[in-house]
């Protein structure tokens, strides 16, 4: 059996009480003792969370025509960002199934930093370097990057008062050097719950002190595990690699054309993603509210008239709004607001409808 890598907040975790699970292949705190998930969900839309998110993987593209190539390897077009910029985007299969759905950063010049999903560093260096014109230049430095997400509507003033900087006050999809006790930090306006927030790469042997400064810096600022940042992400309707986006699950299906762009650019998938476009994707994810009691699940299969026509990608008790609620993927004709679907739960229909996403927007 493999053993399991360890972050280098590990000890951190141990010493909260954390709940450690294998999640791909890494020990990882699922909640905390005496917080516990919705403790934890509620703490960073009022508060502030912080998260460990060092088992991500950080891939650089550097050099001359780095641009050039990382627009040929990716759905949006990173030619529009600057220095300092940020944008979502796609890792497209030929056939346009979603190889993974990532970050891109430029951090200078012909600089690139790709921020990728724990479970598909490999698989996505694979697919990299597999269609990069200059494959030596697609480099997998995640071992150089501890990475801790500060999220709510505290952040600012916690990342002030530990390392304060340029990013501060900055909209969502930016990312500047702070200083840290001597350190540089990367600091970048993005996140993964809909609250305002940081993610913030650092090197990994000031990662425990980076994070207890946090701590300290307000008794609002609490300690969040898996559960809750997906629970969290869910809320806002954000796709997780796996469930809303797969190999066999496009963008367009995803709902998240605006992070394709056909330009006169192909970038790897192009092609087949044009042609998805044209003839409009016959599936959709959907949002689903229950009518009937119950809470949904992944891969729960969802019926129509008694077929079988779907299933749910992402399901939850919603913290925030104390009710249940889902994302599914069905047939488009079926995707408009009001339609009644079922979801069958151990061998039960129970009803449901389909509801505007977001199910949570911060402030309404």
């Amino acid at each position: 059996m493999t053993a399991l890598r360890r972050t280098p907040l590990f000890d951190q975790h141990v010493a909260l009480g954390g709940q450690l699970v294998d999640f791909a292949g890494w020990e990882m705190p699922v909640q905390y003792k005496g917080r516990g998930l919705v403790a934890e969900h509620l703490a960073t839309r009022s508060g502030c969370g912080l998260f460990d998110v060092s088992h991500m993987g950080e891939i650089l593209i550097e050099g001359p025509g780095a641009e050039d190539e990382v627009n040929r390897l990716v759905s949006n077009d990173v030619t529009q960002l600057a220095d300092g910029d940020a944008c979502y985007a796609l890792l497209c299969h030929p056939n346009g199934g979603t190889v993974d759905d990532l970050y891109v950063y430029r951090l200078g010049a012909e600089r690139y930093m790709l921020v990728v999903n724990a479970a598909n560093v490999a698989k996505d260096l694979a697919h990299l370097k597999a269609h990069a014109q200059q494959p030596d230049r697609v480099v997998d430095r995640s071992d150089a990057f501890a990475q801790i997400a500060l999220q709510g509507p505290k952040a600012s003033d916690v990342l002030r008062a530990v390392a304060p900087g340029d990013a501060i006050g900055l909209p969502r999809n930016a990312i500047r050097v702070h200083d840290f006790r001597g350190a540089n930090l990367l600091v970048a306006t993005t996140g993964y719950t809909g609250e305002p927030g940081f993610e913030i790469y650092c090197p990994p042997e000031v990662a425990g002190d980076l994070w207890q400064a946090c701590l300290a810096a307000d008794s609002d600022v609490s300690p969040v595990g898996l559960g809750a940042r997906d629970t969290l992400r869910l809320e806002v309707g954000y796709a997780l690699y796996g469930h809303e986006l797969t190999d066999e699950i496009n963008g367009y299906e995803a709902r998240v054309a605006w992070a394709i762009k056909l330009t006169d650019t192909p970038f790897v998938g192009s092609a087949a993603l044009a042609e998805i476009k044209a003839n409009k994707p016959t599936r959709r994810l959907v949002g689903l509210e229950m009518i009937d009691r119950g809470i949904p699940r992944a891969d729960y299969p969802v019926r129509h008239d008694g077929e079988v026509v779907g299933h749910v990608t992402s399901g939850t008790q919603s913290p925030s709004l104390k009710r249940p609620v889902a994302i599914a993927l069905v047939p488009r004709a079926l995707s408009k607001l009001g339609t009644e679907l079922q979801v069958e739960m151990r061998g039960k229909e129970r009803r449901a409808k389909v509801v505007k996403m977001p199910f949570y927007v911060r402030g309404a």
